[in-house]
């Protein structure tokens, strides 16, 4: 990792994994890490290899994400559909952590779970307004 690198701000990118159909977790973080590359420093979960429903990975894959949303300075959240450990790592960061979490979501406000709406600092319709919000609000330049 480079100085300037080190310097950059880093986003964790939680949102659902398990039981996603094929490439839709990866799909997603790639279409993020276009929108906010070279800005930021990305966390992608998607990284590590390890496999769902193995009881052996399972505190593997709870621990290394967990010690993701530690490591970053914003969580970017796709709030697709219910993932419980997307939620636990809301909870984690925003309750537990005090981080800001960017979320976006295909639902209407009456349709989001309450517990979503109070954790995540701000919820937008798509990607890219969470992209734009995040390098609006959270530039290197301001700093």
């Amino acid at each position: 990792m480079d100085k300037r690198e080190n310097n950059l701000k880093t986003i964790y990118l939680s949102g659902p994994i398990m039981d996603e159909h094929a490439g839709a977790a990866r799909e997603w973080r790639e279409c993020a890490k276009s929108l906010l590359a070279g800005r930021y420093r990305l966390l992608d979960p998607m990284r590590r290899k390890f496999v769902d429903r193995e009881v052996d990975s399972a505190n593997e894959i709870v621990e290394f994400d967990l010690l993701d949303v530690r490591n970053a300075d914003i969580i970017l959240v796709n709030y697709s559909r219910p993932s419980i450990g997307t939620s636990m790592e809301v909870f984690y960061a925003s309750h537990v952590l005090g981080k800001f979490v960017v979320a976006f979501s295909p639902y209407e406000y009456r349709e989001c779970s309450p517990w979503m709406v109070r954790y995540c600092t701000k919820i937008l319709g798509s990607l890219e307004e969470a992209a734009e919000y995040i390098a609006t609000h959270f530039s290197q330049e301001m700093e």
